[in-house]
């Protein structure tokens, strides 16, 4: 399946992934508000791939103006009852609808590996204005963590691909798998975690895209089997999930 094939894998579980996809630490938005040298109030953000409008609320939260930006019908629309108040427009980071140097800020959360970044970096350089940045981040799996990383090689062999590498690239490899070469990057890496009832995580588990281009019934067999495993691994019925937010923020040389 193709990347935007995945990518809209998401739109038949809106509902699911608002309710049980981590949300990010506020430090994630501290070290963005220091890059961009200003206080958040009033900040213009486009959030692109805004999905249910997680990051969304969090940058509202902080005082600044944010305009969503997302392409799927399903997401659209949970983020649009979610956040009613807040500017939706439905498009891509490939072809942004909005207007040279209207922004800030360019974010995105989870949602800038299904761009095509070749495309993807000149729209977002013409839509923020001198000054400002774009920003992506993603949640990443502490592999630290011995139960995460096993997790994930079953993920990994149900779905028939490749574990991904436990270890984390280095700054400069990082940069260029992000397709940023061409900005000044500053990145940072940020632990955090939360506590989740068993059903939040495997809803989590089972909001992934990899799990997601499955059949249903492939879906339901891996999480029946992960429910018998983590309740074991967590007799009280709580999971600690850990992550750390892997943020990367690009600004003109």
């Amino acid at each position: 399946m193709t990347g935007r094939g995945r990518a809209l894998a998401f739109e038949g579980d809106a509902v699911r992934y608002a309710v049980s996809r981590p949300s990010y630490p506020a430090e994630l938005f501290d070290f963005v508000g220091e890059c961009l040298g200003r206080p958040w109030a009033g900040v213009r953000v486009a959030d692109v791939g805004a999905g249910t409008g997680i990051a969304t609320a969090l940058l509202r939260e902080r005082g600044a103006a944010v305009v969503a930006v997302e392409p799927g019908a399903a997401m659209a629309a949970e983020l649009r009852r979610a956040l009613p108040q807040v500017p939706l427009v439905r498009g891509d980071g490939n072809a942004l609808p909005l207007a040279d140097g209207s922004c800030d800020l360019v974010t995105y959360a989870q949602s800038w590996q299904w761009t095509d970044t070749a495309r993807a970096v000149p729209e977002a350089r013409r839509v923020v204005r001198a000054g400002g940045a774009l920003a992506v981040w993603w949640n990443t799996t502490a592999f630290d963590v011995p139960w995460l990383r096993a997790q994930h090689e079953r993920i990994a062999r149900h779905c028939g691909v490749a574990p991904r590498a436990a270890t984390r690239p280095d700054d400069a490899t990082a940069i260029r798998l992000a397709g940023l070469t061409e900005l000044r990057v500053v990145r940072r890496l940020l632990p955090w975690g939360r506590a989740v009832p068993l059903g939040t995580h495997l809803a989590n588990v089972g909001s992934r895209s990899a799990l997601l281009v499955l059949a249903p019934a492939a879906r339901r067999a891996f999480l029946d089997a992960e429910r018998e495993r983590l309740a074991a691994e967590f007799p009280g019925g709580v999971v600690e999930e850990r992550y750390v937010v892997d943020v990367l923020v690009a600004g003109e040389r």
